[in-house]
């Protein structure tokens, strides 16, 4: 009996997780200032039954930085979060937010942005990492 209810519970966290439409839009014009240097940049990766497209940059803008998301389309889910870590997988993180493809997520003036390997969009509800994205330096 036990193991039954186990598996249910189980079935049900992953299911919860699934697909469910794409979360695609595209962005309004002007979202980083037109002079705001891109120090990083990292191309997302899916995990397993998730669907990604798309790149992320962060930006050195007026001495603070800025995380944007550039042509992302992702599959939906609940209670999506953008993390910098140091990892491919949430350790070490720093939550910037909720997830919106149109945000421009500014980064807290107390994080060290160059000890951060990654960004990741993670389903915080259900400990689910929908996806990752290696950073980058840009030359």
């Amino acid at each position: 009996m036990k193991r039954a209810i186990y598996f249910i519970l189980a079935v049900l966290v992953l299911v919860s997780c699934e697909e469910t439409g794409d979360l695609t839009a595209t962005k309004p014009p002007g979202t980083v200032a037109e002079t705001a240097t891109p120090i990083f940049e990292g191309v997302f990766e899916p995990t397993q039954g998730i669907s990604v497209t798309g790149n992320v940059k962060i930006y050195l803008e007026g001495g603070s930085y800025k995380l944007d998301f550039e042509n992302l389309a992702i599959s939906d889910g609940p209670d999506l979060k953008v993390y910098l870590s140091t990892a491919p997988f949430p350790q070490g993180f720093v939550n910037l937010g909720n997830f919106n493809v149109n945000n421009v997520y500014t980064i807290p003036s107390g994080v060290a942005v160059e000890q951060y390997s990654h960004v990741l969009i993670h389903c915080q509800q259900y400990n689910h990492l929908f996806a990752y994205a290696a950073l980058q330096a840009i030359p």
